[in-house]
């Protein structure tokens, strides 16, 4: 007998769970879509791999992880999320870790917990190799616990992704909460470094988006699953 899918089992409980690597992901990936979700009464909750405890190496990694928490539940208020969970994995080993047994059990843990209706991680195509490391082990946790919802990829350090896809796309409109986003990423002080990396890619994708879609700001997202 074929098993039956395990899938929400309270579609009445409006929860979307972002799996992301590092505590400001959630915010230049999704940003503007979580925001839309928790004005609509979603229950937004960010799950992060690592504190991010090498960002600044001249100082401890315990003041810097405390850092980035902060700031990470900083901008969650802006972004009107629920919570922000960190599941601590070492930065220095963090592919290896990230296919931990103890790491796919407490994700499986999770999603069974949480019962989310829609889930965002990293896309397969981004070029941070932690990214790449996080898709892989939700996608890998929900084929073998076998649950079904719809499951959304979405670009960080790919601003342009030139590669052919076949899988179906969504775009959502975020012109009303891509001034929340912005401002969300502004809590992330001690990131200075990425925001002048990738802010410009924020917009660029923002408008592009907007463009295929039709909107003044849109975010692109892959359904995976």
């Amino acid at each position: 007998m074929k098993k039956k899918p395990n899938s929400p089992a309270e579609p009445d409980k409006k929860t979307v769970l972002v799996f992301c690597a590092h505590s400001d992901d959630q915010v230049f990936g999704p940003g503007g879509t979580m925001a839309k979700y928790a004005a609509k009464g979603y229950d937004v909750i960010n799950i992060v791999f690592s504190y991010g405890e090498l960002s600044h190496p001249w100082m401890k990694r315990r003041v810097t992880a405390e850092i980035r928490q902060a700031e990470a539940k900083e901008a969650d208020k802006i972004i009107g999320g629920k919570e922000v969970l960190f599941l601590g994995i070492n930065e220095a080993s963090f592919a290896k870790e990230a296919q931990a047994d103890w790491v796919k059990d407490k994700l499986a843990h999770m999603i069974s917990h949480y019962k989310p209706l829609k889930i965002f991680t990293h896309s397969i195509d981004d070029m941070h190799p932690a990214h790449k490391a996080v898709h892989k082990t939700v996608t890998g946790v929900l084929e073998k616990i076998n649950y079904e919802c719809d499951t959304y990829a979405f670009d960080v350090w790919n601003p342009l992704n030139l590669r052919g896809r076949s899988e179906p796309k969504m775009y959502v409109d975020i012109t009303d909460t891509f001034k929340l986003k912005l401002k969300a990423l502004r809590c992330f002080r001690s990131q200075w470094m990425t925001m002048i990396f990738l802010l410009w890619s924020v917009y660029l994708r923002a408008v592009i988006n907007g463009l295929d879609s039709r909107h003044k700001y849109a975010e692109r997202f892959y359904k995976v699953r």
